[in-house]
């Protein structure tokens, strides 16, 4: 496009734009490689109109043209399906492309700043000079990581909207504008940009959406490319950097966590079977990978024995590997690699049933687990460091070592996670069948745990031979029974956690924990005479998710741990207690300020809790989305912003949708989020700062809590007509058909807002730009609480931003979602309402909570310009908004049509591309 979509709005200090140069550049030539592929693909006139289009979106946004705006909406009324999918196309394709362009600016802006040694938050090397300041011994942070455990965990909830071929292609652009950097010819600039525009060419051509809805096979094949892109290169490093900044090796304390194949909540489609498929998978991936670095590892150590000696347990492993080739023969640690090889094949096939793609000799015998595998490798690296081979092993044995440590035979510990009510059907399917109880889920929450209690006080089985169970019960059943084969042929990491959603009472801890104890997950009994040597396999894992379920985390807990025998099983099976926090249906259920509030209450009961447990490990695993209001926004400030002693080097937090591509497709990207995540776990641990919620501060938090939730639940939940105006004024139902997750968008087919999933109904916000679960509510709760408190509550909610990481979290989320809103879009979608009363009284509702909430965050933070205290990504909503508008304006009038019946198979690809576009210029939406 020579024109199209390049008049980016320039910065006004010289040196800032000298900065910005290259982005610039970047975009510019991007777009016109883009414009050109229109201009020959589909004609002229196409590309005259998306121009046509652009220009009046940066007149009626950018500069409040209202009658750029009405002949706007003119010409989107008289394109045709075809010509205005070719516009969506055009206008999506290059919000692809602006993100590669500026995430490769953000890495060439960290390169200049490390070369300075001007070290950015999140950075492992500003940690440690902060360390270093506050005297902190290596020693102690070496104590710290032998301890801790930080895990992200990769699920595959429905916001991903792009498909692994698109993905892929993304993947060689990114490559390409990297080399481009280092080029210094005009014929090597000229080759590049030839395979540039193959590439971009290559995105034109290729379907942008899936035909048929993804399955749960299709997910893990999507996720394990992340490995291969990013993970298996790129934590070896990250810790091979840790350990030169702490002068001395550290445990493998940071692993990768899977949903994936797992995660049966309210997902039909998992099971045991899929269960099997995933871990198998995961293995086949990280095998493959070792395969892979073994051979070039045996072709690095060309090392002769006539020349250099070897220790006689490398000569062992040498003369035990098959090879007998002659031109090998002095050659003895590329034979002992070819046998490591062989035998890491035999491994591939005993566990996957797949082949290796080499053989120099035949499969040899499996090893029976990681750990006989790294002591191969260890034997290979003692023998070079004692025969002057270090210098050799720093490539590629040391990563491959840290690789096995971190990975194992698994390559990510898989969740099992599903809803207590289906737990709770099993144990009486099973109670009522062996004659025990026939009416077990009408009993007393008192009868349940005393019933429970007792039957993990017994040996014996639940289940009766020969009685035809449910097929829930018999696929719940074969979940752990699964699990029980997996760990014993994959290790124990590769399954350790079962977690239960909806978790409100003790008896859903216990009936998981008498699950496990009925298909072999647990070894003893809970009977006194047996108590002090029981144990169970899998960390039970409670999910406290709404408002309230938060509030009574602490009391479940505590209650849990007072049962007689509980403390000791837990303590015997490894003496850790992971508890889940879900950000997302705590926002839909309370509104932003209070999930957060709730979040913050619960995590500091909850260590305190634990504080009166020594020896026991607390983890708290947070369940963060993409979005805002689902607990998004930059994972540094949120790790810091967590209540002090909540870290203590132990979190798991879950990437979901559009942002694991965000964060992890590229690897020097990939590499700085897993950084950022060692830097905040390592602050947050050990320069935990002194608590300065102060009780005045605590005190104001909970009164804007309150009147938060009263705003936002009188909207929501009180307002008549409500959840008609949202599945109206939204895509809700065209998301739906978007072929995006494995998963159902809504747990009851019905239209009710407390049925919705939590995903889709942030989803759905974002692109109809309102972005309201990020913000609604608090500018009620301001005002309310700055009435009660004249000037004083507004000095106070100053104190607390400028004192207090929590609030000053949370206000600068809020200002990035409201940076990205756009209410002049929003009230277009606003306009799909069929009763127009209706759509006038919420939507007023909305746009007038908007303004007391922007009042608020300006009233408190000093600035009127939204992301004042973050330039860069104020310059790049600014620049995004003029090419995201177009889209949000195509997809209204596409959807208007649609749902007036004018029935098109182009009209509702239109709909979903401008989905894919709009979920991409905004990035963080799901």
């Amino acid at each position: 496009m020579s024109v199209v979509m390049l008049e980016m709005p320039q910065p006004s200090p010289a040196r800032e734009e000298s900065r910005d140069q290259p982005l610039y550049d970047d975009v510019r030539l991007l777009g016109q490689i883009l414009g050109d592929i229109v201009r020959d693909q589909d004609g002229e006139a196409t590309f005259e109109v998306i121009e046509a289009i652009r220009r009046l979106s940066v007149s009626f946004h950018a500069k409040a043209d209202a009658e750029a705006g009405r002949n706007l909406d003119t010409l989107l009324k008289r394109l045709s399906p075809a010509e205005t999918v070719s516009v969506i196309r055009a206008f999506s394709y290059f919000s692809h492309l602006a993100n590669l362009a500026e995430d490769r600016h953000n890495l060439r802006r960290h390169a200049e700043r490390e070369a300075r040694d001007d070290h950015e938050d999140g950075s492992l090397a500003l940690s440690f000079q902060r360390f270093r300041q506050a005297g902190i011994e290596p020693e102690r942070i070496a104590r710290v990581l032998a301890r801790a455990w930080v895990s992200p965990v990769l699920t595959a909830h429905p916001t991903e909207v792009q498909r692994k071929s698109t993905l892929d292609a993304e993947r060689a652009i990114a490559d390409l504008l990297t080399a481009r950097d280092g080029l210094r010819t005009a014929r090597q600039r000229a080759a590049n940009e030839a395979q540039l525009r193959a590439r971009i060419t290559q995105l034109w051509q290729t379907r942008i959406l899936r035909m048929v809805k993804l399955t749960v096979p299709d997910e893990i094949e999507n996720v394990l490319s992340y490995y291969s892109a990013t993970f298996l290169q790129e934590i070896p490093r990250l810790y091979a950097e840790l350990e030169e900044l702490v002068g001395r090796p550290v445990a493998p304390f940071f692993r990768m966590g899977n949903w994936i194949g797992g995660d049966r909540d309210g997902n039909p489609f998992v099971t045991a079977e899929t269960l099997v498929t995933t871990v198998r998978r995961h293995a086949e991936t990280v095998l493959r990978h070792y395969l892979t670095e073994v051979h070039l590892l045996g072709a690095d150590l060309s090392v002769s024995r006539t020349l250099v000696n070897a220790t006689p347990e490398l000569l062992a492993l040498a003369a035990g590997s098959g090879d007998g080739n002659a031109h090998r023969d002095d050659e003895p640690y590329r034979r002992a690699l070819i046998g490591v090889y062989a035998r890491l094949a035999g491994t591939l096939e005993h566990l996957t049933g797949t082949d290796a793609l080499r053989h120099a000799v035949a499969p040899a015998k499996p090893y029976a687990g990681a750990g006989a595998f790294l002591a191969d490798l260890r034997t290979v690296e003692d023998s070079l460091g004692r025969n002057h081979g270090a210098a050799l092993t720093e490539a590629r044995l040391k990563p491959l070592i840290r690789a096995v440590e971190v990975f194992g035979f698994h390559l990510a510990t898989t969740d099992l996670r599903q809803s207590s009510d289906k737990h709770e059907a099993v144990v009486a399917e099973l109670l009522a069948a062996a004659r025990i109880e026939p009416a077990y889920a009408g009993l007393s929450e008192e009868g349940k745990q005393a019933l429970l209690l007792s039957l993990l006080q017994e040996p014996r089985s639940l289940r009766v031979r020969n009685v035809a169970y449910s097929e829930l019960t018999e696929g719940e059943l074969a979940i752990f029974e699964a699990a029980r084969r997996l760990r014993l042929d994959f290790g124990a990491d590769a399954i350790r956690h079962y977690i239960i959603s909806h978790t409100e009472t003790v008896s859903d801890l216990l009936e998981v924990m008498l699950l496990q104890k009925e298909c072999g997950l647990m070894r003893g009994t809970l009977a006194p005479a047996e108590a002090a040597n029981a144990e169970v396999d899998l960390i039970v894992v409670p999910l406290f998710e709404t408002i309230e379920d938060l509030r009574a985390a602490e009391p479940i807990m505590r209650a849990f741990y007072d049962l007689p025998g509980i403390e000791t099983l837990i303590r015997n099976s490894g003496a850790e207690q992971d508890i889940m926090l879900g950000y997302s249906d705590s926002n839909k259920d309370g509104g932003y300020f209070t999930s957060n509030w709730e979040l913050y209450r619960g995590s500091t009961a909850l260590a305190r809790l634990f504080d009166e447990k020594p020896g026991l490990t607390l983890r708290l695993f947070h369940g963060r989305g993409g979005a805002v209001g689902r607990g998004g926004g930059p994972s540094y400030q949120a790790i810091l912003a967590q209540p002090p002693n909540t870290v203590k080097g132990q979190i798991r937090l879950t990437e979901q949708g559009e942002v694991i591509n965000a964060k992890y497709a590229n690897p020097e990207i990939g590499r700085r989020h897993l950084e950022t995540l060692m830097a905040a776990t390592l602050e947050g641990t050990l320069l935990q700062r002194q608590e300065r919620a102060t009780p005045d501060f605590l005190a104001a938090a909970a009164k804007l809590s309150e009147l938060s939730m009263r705003a936002y639940r009188k909207l929501v939940y009180e307002t008549p007509g409500f959840s008609d105006y949202f599945f109206s004024a939204t895509p809700i139902a065209e998301i739906a058909q978007l072929n995006i997750g494995s998963r159902p968008a809504s747990r009851k087919a019905n239209q009710k807002i407390e049925d919705l999933r939590a995903i889709p109904w942030s989803f759905s916000w974002g692109q109809s730009r309102v972005a309201l679960p990020g913000w609604y509510g608090f500018g009620s709760a301001v005002e309310g609480l700055i009435a009660e408190g004249r000037e004083e509550g507004l000095a106070l909610l100053r104190r607390m931003k400028a004192e207090w990481p929590f609030f000053s979290a949370l206000l600068s989320n809020m200002d990035m979602v409201l940076a990205k809103a756009d209410l002049d879009v929003a009230r277009r979608y606003a306009g799909l309402v069929p009763d127009r009363a209706l759509a006038e009284a919420i939507f007023s509702a909305i746009e007038a909570e908007w303004r007391r909430t922007v009042a608020a965050v300006e009233a408190i933070t000093g600035e009127t310009q939204r992301l004042a205290d973050n330039p860069a990504l104020a310059r790049s909503i600014s620049h995004r908004s003029a090419y995201i508008a177009p889209l949000n304006h195509l997809q209204v009038e596409l959807l208007r049509r649609w749902r007036s019946g004018q029935i098109d198979e182009k009209a509702q690809r239109g709909i979903l591309i401008s989905i894919n576009g709009v979920a991409a210029g905004l990035r963080n939406t799901g």
